[in-house]
């Protein structure tokens, strides 16, 4: 599988619309990092995201064979995920954005090798200033800081995927920055926030490769 690691999306996906399904395996561990990003920015917890990257890869799966190479591959999945997070916070009528559940119990957020006082000293604070930080930002500008500063997508991207025009997507992340980007980066990179651990990779990949399955039965 290694051997395909830098095979461009649009050639992954017309092998796989050709009948080599286990290359999507590529397009999900591609893609897995932006799609976590994108759910824990909307303030789903761990396992709440992970749900909604299932569902986006295999709606992406689904809806492979309509993609059309207009737009990135990636802007295009990154939609999906983004209109799965606004449906789910619909229907549950999620009114209080600021109740920020970033501490979960399963599984450490983020990934460090050490494990001394002062690593763990460090991992609370920067749950802290997290949670103190974005409890104060509105979705609008919490989504734009995601998709800029912590995804890596351009202007033109943020502005197609949230639909507002690019000026809007300046002046959204400048107010983002002056409440947030300031406090987080103190002591922390913007890379740091919300990194997706590879040991929740392969999970991620079994889940979706276990529904597609049930797909093609």
């Amino acid at each position: 599988m290694e051997q395909f690691n830098d095979l461009p999306e649009v050639e992954l996906i017309d092998r796989i619309l050709a009948g080599d399904t286990r290359l999507y395996e590529q397009i999900v561990r591609r893609f897995n990092p932006y799609l976590y990003k994108i759910g824990r920015s909307y303030n789903y917890n761990h396992e709440d995201t992970q749900d909604l990257m299932q569902d986006s890869f295999v709606d992406a799966f689904k809806a492979l064979n309509s993609f059309e190479g207009r737009a990135q591959f990636k802007s295009w999945i990154m939609r999906i995920m983004l209109n799965n997070c606004y449906r789910r916070r619909e229907k549950w009528s999620f009114k209080n954005e600021t109740n920020m559940d970033i501490d979960d119990a399963s599984q450490p957020m983020f990934n460090h090798s050490e494990t001394d006082s002062h690593t763990l000293l460090q991992q609370r604070e920067l749950r802290r200033v997290i949670e103190e930080a974005l409890s104060r930002l509105p979705l609008e500008y919490r989504m734009v800081f995601s998709l800029r500063e912590i995804n890596g997508l351009d202007v033109a991207e943020t502005a197609q995927l949230l639909d507002i025009s690019e000026s809007n997507v300046k002046v959204r992340l400048n107010r983002a920055k002056d409440k947030l980007r300031r406090e987080i980066e103190k002591s922390y990179t913007p890379s740091d926030l919300f990194e997706f651990n590879l040991i929740y990779c392969n999970n991620v990949v079994d889940k979706v490769f276990a529904a597609i399955g049930l797909l093609s039965r």
